[in-house]
C-alpha cells in the first residue's frame, strides 16, 4: 500500500476546479454536489493558484464572520500549497501532509493540476487491503479445519 503510485489512487478521478474570482459560496455549493472536501483553484491553462478546503471554509470563512456571497475564494485559499506528482507514492504523500499539516495534496504534472489526493484515499485503501487479509485469514482457518 505505502508504495503504490499517486497515478493510481487519482485514476478515473474528475478534478472540481474554480477560477479564483468564484464566491466561496460558489465552491461551496459545488464542493457538496460532488461530495468533495476539496477545489482546486486553477486559471483556464489548469495551472494552480491555489487550494480552497473545508478547513479554510471553517476557519477564514465562517470563524471570521466573512459573506461566503461576497468573498472571492482567491482572498481565503490556501496560496501555493504542497503538492504532489502522479509518480510519487503514497508513503510520499502521507510524509508530505504529515509535514505540512495538511489532508489534501493537489496532484500535479509539470505546472498542470490533475487531481487531488486526500487521507481519505489513503484510508479505503487500506481498509480493502484489511478486509482482503482477513477474509484470506477465515479460508485458511476453515481449510486447516
Amino acid at each position: 500500500m505505502p508504495h503504490r503510485r499517486i497515478d493510481q489512487v487519482v485514476r478515473g478521478q474528475r478534478l472540481l476546479w474554480v477560477p479564483p474570482t468564484a464566491s466561496v459560496r460558489e465552491a461551496a455549493r459545488r464542493m457538496a454536489e460532488r461530495h468533495v472536501a476539496a477545489v482546486v483553484v486553477a486559471g483556464p491553462d489548469e495551472r494552480l493558484i491555489g487550494i480552497f478546503t473545508e478547513r479554510d471554509l471553517l476557519e477564514r470563512v465562517v470563524a471570521a464572520g466573512r459573506d461566503p456571497d461576497l468573498t472571492p475564494i482567491s482572498a481565503v485559499m490556501t496560496r501555493t500549497p504542497a503538492q504532489i506528482t502522479p509518480a510519487d507514492t503514497v508513503r510520499d504523500a502521507l510524509l508530505l501532509m504529515d509535514a505540512h499539516g495538511c489532508r489534501h495534496l493537489p496532484v500535479v504534472t509539470g505546472v498542470r493540476v490533475i487531481g487531488i489526493v486526500s487521507m481519505r484515499d489513503f484510508v479505503g485503501e487500506e481498509i480493502a487491503e484489511l478486509e482482503h487479509e482477513h477474509i484470506g485469514e477465515q479460508e485458511l482457518a476453515e481449510t486447516i479445519r
